[in-house]
């Protein structure tokens, strides 16, 4: 029976975010509409869930030792990781000697790189993916390529939002491919996985919540990545219904093995009526951030209802929605956002503003939400309200 005190007393629940974006700003957020405390963590000071959090700390999340540290300082009730660059080893001893982590450390491990959860798939639950192999050299890396074929596609197996993912089209394309892996994993050059190239007709994340209540899906999300970086997101996803009933026995087979509470974002190609398996994220889901207008519980809500133990009897779904992310290019620590008013001109349009202090590069920095009558309509309401929106990137 789950029980929540006043909160930053003896008797109050406390959550400890491990990694502090986005995501995990509107997890703090639900928590603590329950009364809970929340201590936010990232590799960097002023993130977004720091800002909104009850209390921080600055520290690499692969650093185990200040982990382990922190953790027993704090001694949360939830440990809530929202970043895949974590020194689980760490968790799975944590969990061992009591502590609760979100869903499961063995989820946090499994999928913190794409070898595990990969291998959990096709391996041990016999689930349909594309054909793959893993490289720790570049001597493997060729014979990977060669065995799988062009084209197919490159990624580190720790790495998120893209980074360090590339298509090789052409022979020519096989060394900058390796040079991008090694540059873009988040825990530095490594292991790396080739994917031989899936031929799809769409592709989902089908937001899969395992709470005390049992296993319930939100509507599929659709998506459009760009370099393996979301741009938008609808739902719902038109998809057959022999393909949905496919697509949810895929995700419960996959969740069911990670284990625990809380929300998993699992991503699949559609071909036809066909489904593959892609990855899954024990965690809300970027592609799910279009949720926050088109449910009334959102994936954060989902996620902090469920971690906390309590049912979720119903996820109830207002219609057509979209989200349209926010990228912001440049080297700044000055981002204006200018125009508001113009770009929430139309009814059915919501703006969120993450809080990020700098943009190095490219940098995700807001989404636009809209609603309308139908999912098309919804992203054409998106792309005008991004086009209104002005965005001022001030030198240093």
């Amino acid at each position: 029976m789950t029980k929540l005190g006043s909160v930053m007393t003896a008797v109050g629940k406390k959550a400890l975010l491990l990694g502090s974006g986005e995501l995990g700003k509107e997890v703090a957020i639900e928590l603590q509409r329950y009364g809970v405390e929340v201590v936010a963590c990232d590799k960097y000071s002023n993130a977004p869930a720091m800002q909104v959090a009850h209390r921080s700390h600055v520290f690499s999340m692969l650093d185990g030792e200040t982990l382990d540290s922190v953790i027993r300082k704090e001694h949360p009730d939830h440990i809530i990781p929202e970043v895949e660059a974590i020194a689980t080893p760490e968790l799975l001893k944590l969990e061992k000697e009591g502590f609760n982590v979100t869903p499961t450390a063995r989820a946090a491990w499994l999928t913190m790189n794409r070898e595990g959860i990969r291998r959990l798939a096709a391996e041990e639950l016999g689930v349909q993916t594309s054909p793959y192999r893993f490289a720790s050299n570049k001597e493997e890396f060729y014979k990977a390529v060669e065995e799988i074929g062009i084209p197919c596609v490159v990624k580190p197996i720790m790495s998120s939002s893209g980074h360090g993912q590339s298509t090789i089209k052409k022979e020519s394309d096989i060394d900058p491919a390796w040079k991008t892996a090694q540059e873009g994993g988040r825990a530095g050059a490594g292991r790396v996985i080739v994917e031989g190239f899936v031929k799809f007709d769409y592709e989902i994340t089908l937001l899969t919540v395992r709470s005390c209540s049992g296993t319930t899906f939100c509507q599929p999300v659709g998506h459009i990545q760009e370099n393996g970086d979301y741009r938008y997101s609808w739902q719902p996803q038109a998809m057959s219904a022999e393909a949905l009933a496919k697509a949810q026995d895929i995700a419960k087979k996959v969740t069911d093995a990670l284990g625990g509470y809380g929300i998993f974002g699992v991503e699949m190609f559609i071909k036809g009526d066909d489904v593959i398996f892609s990855e899954v994220s024990p965690r809300p889901h970027d592609t799910g951030m279009v949720t926050m207008i088109s449910q009334d519980m959102s994936e954060f809500a989902l996620h902090a209802r469920a971690l906390l133990g309590l049912p979720v009897p119903e996820i109830r779904f207002y219609g057509p929605s979209a989200s349209k992310a926010i990228v912001v290019e440049g080297d700044s620590d000055k981002v204006v956002f200018d125009n508001l008013e113009k770009a929430l001109l139309e009814p059915g349009v919501q703006i969120r503003i993450f809080g990020k202090p700098e943009v190095k590069g490219h940098r995700r920095m807001g989404v636009i939400l809209a609603t309308a009558e139908s999912v098309e309509e919804a992203i054409a309401k998106a792309d005008r309200a991004y086009k209104a929106l002005k965005i001022n990137v001030l030198p240093r």
